[in-house]
């Protein structure tokens, strides 16, 4: 019974989504909403006229009409495109992060100073001699 009982629930709460309806409505004969515009170009022209012996130039305006025409739809997006999308924009995000920590890295590494490492060891063994004279020469006072 209880079986039964969330079959039928189930079906109550399906839910059919845009495509889907869109896709039917095309099978039965729909035809976009097909919408348009009207565009004015104005240019203007001139035209050289001979008036006693002279050249003269007469401007002239001319218009011309264009009709743009485009199919208007709008197909609602369903849940999973949307979190698809979601999911693409975060991973994105997270691996521009990511990208842009392995640069910063990189350029502090370039910017170090670079260490001789000689010169370390020749300051640590003048330190050494140095306190082992400073003994030595305390045992000789005393």
């Amino acid at each position: 019974m209880e079986k039964l009982f969330i079959v039928i629930i189930s079906i109550l709460l399906y839910s059919c989504s845009a495509q889907f309806h869109l896709n039917k409505a095309i099978k039965k004969g729909y035809v976009c909403e097909e919408t348009g515009d009207t565009i004015r170009i104005t240019t203007l022209d001139s035209i050289p006229v001979i008036v006693n012996d002279t050249i003269v130039w007469e401007k002239f305006i001319s218009t011309k009409d264009t009709i743009i025409k485009y199919k208007n739809v709008y197909v609602p997006k369903t849940r999973i495109q949307l979190k698809r999308e979601y999911k693409i924009k975060v991973k994105t995000i997270y691996k521009d992060k990511i990208v842009e920590k392995a640069q910063a890295k990189a350029e502090g590494k370039k910017n170090r100073p670079k260490g001789n490492l000689n010169l370390l060891f020749v300051g640590v063994g003048i330190g050494l001699l140095l306190s082992y004279l400073w003994k030595y020469a305390k045992k000789s006072l005393i």
